[in-house]
């Protein structure tokens, strides 16, 4: 480890992120399940496969347009159960509660996680609270941890890209993370920009029905945004992936917001947003019901993977140019879920 303590940035998702995880985390749980690092951990047993995931959440501001901590942290964790082609069904709930958090907002929080657990169609089962003193926590923290069972014979990871195959992103990029940055730095830019936070099980289950065998991988651009994701399944599988910087879509709003502080929208998070590598032969049959959805309506084919410069992302830009697009180091946004 370069760093002799943390920093913010061994948060952000960056390349300190994988850092952390593969110098300690990783050599210490070291197992067959943890080592392939996708988004839920997948666990056989006699009944089936179950997919596992857990979360925790930090967002400054814990109230922004789109949402608040309570329905990000149900929809997160549904989502990174969904991305292994699962079916959500529990959910656990941890808080950490600051001494002298209002009760009001603890109240409108809870609510929030109720009513996006129904939305999703899970049950939130087991949960534990912990309140520490003035200043030992910032508000509040919310983790969640869920399962999911796998039907059928679904093999759904950032390992199964190949090259031909397409990259889809289901819509706008940088919604999440540009709201909590407009909030957090009272810009109130636009009233357009707010978080996409949203269960994408319903829509992640309508794909798998319409192409079964040509879904490859599923990832959600959280933190570190589209680039991150795409790198780690650069790595994961060892194949290329090309993008082209005209198919990406930002909304205008956003789009504004970044050029204004100089934020490159390819690394900021989504909550609400998926990306799909998926064989050429299905593309338009998975655009098609991408586009059905509301939650999908604004879905593009943004580039394909390659044989070419294996492990790495390359986008051709508008200019006709083309640039390496690698991992930040660390983020361009702290605390964004």
């Amino acid at each position: 480890m370069k760093n002799d303590t943390i920093v913010l940035d061994h948060g952000s998702g960056g390349l300190l992120s994988h850092e952390l995880t593969e110098k300690i985390m990783l050599p210490a749980f070291d197992n067959d399940v943890l080592s392939r690092l996708d988004d839920s951990a997948v666990i056989e047993s006699q009944k089936g496969r179950m997919a596992f995931s857990t979360d925790s959440f930090v967002v400054d501001p814990l109230f922004f347009p789109g949402g608040n901590i309570g329905d990000l942290a149900v929809n997160g964790t549904v989502n990174d159960i969904a991305m292994s082609g699962a079916v959500p069904l529990y959910l656990s709930a941890g808080l950490i509660i600051e001494e002298g958090f209002a009760i009001r907002d603890l109240e409108a929080i809870i609510a929030s996680m109720a009513a996006a657990a129904r939305q999703a169609g899970v049950s939130i089962v087991a949960g534990d609270t912990k309140v520490v003193p003035r200043g030992a926590a910032d508000k509040l923290f919310i983790n969640t941890s869920g399962v999911g069972w796998i039907v059928g014979d679904l093999e759904i990871n950032a390992a199964n890209a190949r090259a031909g195959d397409c990259v889809l992103l289901s819509g706008t990029m940088a919604d999440h993370g540009m709201t909590i940055l407009n909030q957090r730095e009272g810009l109130t830019f636009d009233a357009d920009v707010k978080s996409d936070s949203a269960a994408l099980n319903g829509l992640v289950a309508r794909m798998l029905s319409a192409a079964p065998d040509g879904i490859r991988v599923l990832r959600d651009p959280t933190r570190g945004g589209v680039a991150t994701v795409l790198n780690e399944i650069a790595l994961a599988s060892g194949a290329g992936i090309q993008i082209n910087e005209s198919s990406l879509p930002v909304r205008k709003s956003v789009s504004g917001l970044c050029e204004l502080l100089g934020i490159d929208p390819l690394y900021a998070a989504n909550e609400g947003k998926l990306i799909a590598i998926v064989d050429r032969a299905c593309a338009d049959a998975v655009l098609a019901v991408l586009r059905q959805d509301p939650l999908g309506a604004d879905a593009c084919i943004i580039g394909q993977v390659t044989a070419d410069h294996p492990g790495r992302v390359v986008m051709e830009t508008a200019i006709g140019g083309r640039r390496i697009v690698d991992m930040l180091i660390g983020g361009q946004l702290p605390r964004i879920c």
